[in-house]
């Protein structure tokens, strides 16, 4: 089991609020997998137009929540050496694929994002992304992306 904390996630992530969307790492094996979470509040901005008598968190923002945890994965699976190179580096979005949305997501849930390597070749790194709910899915997708220089 590992614990990265939020603190620990912006030395990693250039995401700040509000759309820093992951909250804590609880495990982690290098080049594989990846679990975290983000606690979705009723004091989200996105409530505020995502819908004011009816707050359901966007499938836009789970996506990008998984593709989040998915670039901590990236980082964490280089070697330390690589890991002084990855900081003057940023991964980018190449394609979102076989995305299902299952069940909504409103304030007071927990977003447990799951995310593993299907395979990496050079700078290109395909994941299988799946966010859960109470145990449930609620979002699952194919991340790809590629780490370029900033």
């Amino acid at each position: 089991m590992i614990n990265i904390d939020v603190v620990e996630i912006q030395k990693i992530l250039p995401h700040r609020f509000p759309f820093l969307l992951v909250d804590r790492v609880t495990d982690l094996k290098e080049g594989e997998f990846i679990e975290g979470f983000k606690n979705v509040t009723i004091g989200e901005h996105i409530f505020q137009g995502h819908f004011p008598n009816h707050p359901i968190y966007p499938g836009v923002m789970i996506v990008e929540g998984m593709a989040q945890v998915g670039g901590l994965l990236a980082y964490q699976s280089y070697g330390k050496e690589e890991q002084e190179d990855v900081n003057n580096k940023i991964i980018y979005f190449m394609s979102i694929d076989k995305c299902k949305f299952r069940i909504p997501v409103t304030p007071g849930d927990r977003l447990i994002y799951k995310v593993n390597i299907i395979k990496r070749r050079g700078n290109i790194w395909v994941l299988d992304a799946k966010a859960y709910v109470d145990g449930n899915i609620t979002c699952e997708a194919e991340l790809k992306a590629m780490v370029v220089d900033k």
